[in-house]
């Protein structure tokens, strides 16, 4: 059997390295974003796209319920604590937020919003900053049961927010 391949010029060659120039010419300007940034942000973003790619990793391999008693302390769902938090601490939240946002958006798999508020409550934790990792559920949309992870610290809406009014809160972790 015999592989056919498009005919220079033709409509399907032209599609094919048109997408092709266009992930390259993505890929260059990314790069070129990245050179922009400060050597802190940078490393941020690096740190970010480590704790991004563990977190998902373990969330395919370690069974939910493992990654569940590492996570913190289980209890039902709170009102945001009151911001009683330094000011520092807002920043760093708002930075790791950020990085995180930028990191899951750019990076080379895909990170949902539980491998972002995980990874975000790794680094904050890294750093001394208490969080809250919120998880939420939605029944009777396109899917039987919707789920969806957000996470706060120091008064700073870190990951997943907006939080569609379609879930409702059952459970978190402080």
């Amino acid at each position: 059997m015999k592989d056919t391949y498009p005919e220079p010029g033709t409509r399907a060659n032209t599609a094919a390295g048109s997408r092709a120039r266009a992930d390259r010419q993505g890929a260059r300007f990314l790069l070129h974003k990245l050179r922009r940034l400060g050597w802190a942000r940078r490393g941020l973003l690096i740190e970010a796209v480590l704790w991004l790619a563990i977190a998902k990793l373990a969330l395919f391999v370690v069974p939910f319920s493992k990654l569940a008693r590492r996570m913190g302390t289980i209890v039902p769902p709170i009102p945001a604590p009151a911001d009683d938090t330094s000011s520092e601490h807002a920043d760093i939240a708002r930075e790791v937020g950020w990085a995180v946002t930028r990191a899951a958006r750019h990076a080379p798999f895909t990170a949902v919003c539980l491998p972002q508020a995980m990874a975000a409550r790794l680094m904050l934790h890294r750093r001394g900053v208490s969080s809250v990792l919120h998880f939420g559920a939605s029944t009777g949309g396109q899917k039987p049961l919707e789920a969806h992870a957000w996470l706060d610290a120091a008064g700073v809406e870190v990951t997943g927010y907006p939080v569609a009014r379609r879930f409702t809160e059952i459970a978190c972790f402080v």
